[in-house]
């Protein structure tokens, strides 16, 4: 497995990385552990969750299977997202972050977080309250890095700026949305991350399931995938035209000797700002193809074909 820099850190991390959502909804503890050890197996040991997936569930999950084995793994989670009713249970608040750190901490049985991400911006707390925050949890030993999700490119500038002017601990990743049908990210975020030092940690890469090719055109969503359960994403990636696109892709990937999900993988391996794909997976066989496709590599002139492909379907 191939490894790269986390961003302008000297955290060497696997190209292809585990989201970790699934984890306490669709899969239970014993499922959940015969995940996480593949991926120590395949020498795919970046995790990333968050205080919010599976209600909690999923840290705490993860936390009884990497019992014993948490030297062997490197430990994302995020904090931000609403966890109750309270006015203070949301945010990037000192109050909120101090509390939910902890949160997480005890739910992952270990004392440190490697990566600790603010998982969307909060309009309603300073962002030099939100800084000093993290730069405290660095300090404290609780965390080891910080980043960011579903932030545009100007709070990510905004957030960089506070901490290079009052000395605090910057941002080293940003997580968005990014696949060969989701590319705004190309439009200020993947500069800004170029310019700034992040790391950017695509999740979705294969755009909910679409780009593996395992839904076919006219049969719906199989049952247990992710857009049997989401309606309005499947109305929106289930189109005609989409399935146009899937199905030159799968030709460029047969062309290859290469699967949809090497292909995908690969189609953002090869943006340098990239740190690692967050791919994620609920089966021991997935996380074998996921660890597969961090070996593939396209040529500039296959990336300039795929890019030629994605723009003649309007991405």
């Amino acid at each position: 497995m191939e490894h790269r820099l986390l961003g302008n850190s000297g955290l060497k991390v696997p190209v292809v990385g585990l989201g970790c959502n699934n984890f306490g909804g669709r899969l239970d503890p014993k499922e959940t552990a015969l995940v996480l050890n593949q991926c120590i197996e395949e020498g795919l040991n970046f995790f990333d969750t968050a205080n919010v997936y599976g209600g909690g569930l999923s840290e705490d999950y993860m936390g009884k299977a990497l019992k014993g084995k948490r030297h062997e793994v490197l430990l994302a989670t995020k904090a931000g997202m609403s966890v109750g009713d309270g006015p203070n249970e949301i945010g990037s608040s000192r109050k909120h972050l101090m509390q939910q750190i902890d949160v997480s901490l005890s739910r992952l049985q270990t004392d440190y977080i490697d990566l600790y991400q603010i998982h969307r911006h909060d309009p309603n707390t300073p962002v030099e309250e939100t800084m000093r925050t993290l730069d405290d949890l660095v300090k404290q030993g609780k965390v080891r890095y910080i980043g960011c999700s579903n932030y545009a490119a100007w709070q990510i500038a905004e957030a960089m700026g506070v901490a290079n002017n009052l000395n605090l601990q910057p941002f080293v990743t940003v997580q968005p949305e990014y696949s060969m049908m989701k590319r705004d990210v190309e439009k200020e975020i993947s500069p800004a991350a170029a310019k700034l030092g992040l790391g950017i940690l695509p999740y979705f890469p294969l755009a909910s399931g679409f780009l593996t090719g395992k839904y076919k055109r006219g049969a719906g969503t199989p049952d247990g995938t992710r857009l049997a359960g989401n309606q309005q994403r499947a109305d929106a990636a289930l189109t005609s035209s989409n399935f146009d696109l899937l199905e030159k892709l799968e030709d460029f990937a047969a062309q290859r000797g290469c699967s949809m999900v090497e292909l995908a993988i690969a189609w953002l391996l090869a943006n340098p700002s990239v740190s690692c794909v967050i791919a994620g997976a609920t089966k021991p066989e997935q996380v074998k193809a996921n660890a597969k496709a961090g070996d593939c590599q396209l040529t500039i002139e296959e990336k300039a074909e795929l890019d030629a492909i994605l723009e003649e379907h309007g991405f």
